[in-house]
């Protein structure tokens, strides 16, 4: 019987000292912030150093939360996917991170962070304008926020969810995009060095998309004009306004002979090394040259510029703070 009593003791006392109790009346949330960094992506290898320079200043500005990288191009994540299951490329390529290449899709990656128990999500865009993914982006925050429970709200699957702004800015009072483009121009003093220097043009080439309008990128170079009057810089888009046949007709207007050729990307990938340098006739270099250009080529994606990289930071916590969400 003494045993018994001495058994029942100390079960009684496991139960009532347990840290998790089962009571529902005892639910208590915990909450726990997280940075998604939606980035396009890239399957060159040299051009992750754009992205991983990205996440390093995010970890930097916020040592204490937790950053993860997501890729919102399907063709890229599965060559990923594919390059994960062959041994010998692993072999090859240990420099690999491990999480690009397991990397996911924005959602698929806020539903790990979810099951893990964050409920205040910043999603970053790594993209540098208000363009389709940043609008699918927005559509993914609101559906989101609008998940509840039937219940109680304490359930609810995130209680924040907020969207940064990608580098040009987005449209609204709040954060006046003049101000992002000023700030996107200052942190691109060595590009502007390095056509000062070389007594040329500096040509920036975008991305661009035939279905939204160029103007923001037209204000950039106009920005950059005037913060760096020494320096002759226009921007051209691989699809939509401006064109490469635009950027030619700045150049001649201004007497440009040499220019300064580089990607306005975050990474530079096969754009940069094809669109943008390749030797194929329709390549940018090729068709300058043509035309009677002096061409000097850098092919650096603008994630390696680490003030460029900084600009996510500060958007980061700029939603952050709006959303009400503390990233340490």
């Amino acid at each position: 019987m003494k045993l018994k009593s001495v058994f029942f003791a100390v079960a009684i006392s496991l139960l009532f000292s347990a840290p998790n109790s089962f009571a529902s009346g005892d639910y208590h949330v915990e909450h726990k912030s997280a940075v998604v960094l939606a980035m396009f992506g890239t399957s060159v290898e040299p051009a992750l150093k754009s992205l991983l320079n990205i996440r390093a200043e995010i970890e930097k500005k916020f040592p204490e939360t937790e950053v993860r990288m997501a890729f919102t191009s399907n063709i890229i994540r599965k060559k990923w996917q594919r390059r994960a299951k062959d041994p010998a490329y692993i072999k090859a390529h240990p420099e690999i991170p491990r999480d690009i290449l397991h990397v996911k899709t924005p959602l698929a990656t806020i539903a790990d962070l979810q099951n893990e128990g964050y409920d205040n999500i910043v999603i970053q865009p790594t993209h540098v304008s208000m363009g389709e993914e940043f609008l699918d982006l927005h559509t993914y925050v609101k559906a989101l926020m609008d998940m509840g429970t039937f219940k109680k709200g304490k359930y609810k699957p995130f209680r924040k969810v907020a969207l940064g702004r990608p580098a040009l800015g987005t449209y609204g009072t709040k954060f006046p995009y003049a101000e992002d483009i000023a700030a996107l121009a200052k942190a691109m003093a060595p590009d502007a060095k390095l056509a000062a220097r070389e007594k040329a043009g500096l040509v920036y080439m975008g991305h661009g998309n035939e279905y939204f309008p160029g103007g923001a990128y037209l204000e950039f170079a106009a920005a950059m004009r005037k913060t760096y009057s020494g320096v002759v810089t226009t921007i051209g888009n691989v699809e939509g306004f401006p064109g490469l046949e635009d950027v030619m007709e700045f150049l001649r207007l201004y007497g440009v002979k040499k220019v300064v050729l580089k990607p306005f990307m975050v990474v530079a990938g096969d754009h940069a090394m094809n669109d943008m340098a390749g030797d194929e006739e329709d390549s940018w270099k090729t068709v300058l040259e043509k035309n009677g250009f002096e061409v000097i080529v850098r092919a650096e994606g603008l994630g390696e510029n680490r003030d460029f990289a900084g600009i996510f930071a500060g958007h980061a916590g700029d939603a952050a703070k709006d959303a009400g969400i503390d990233l340490k």
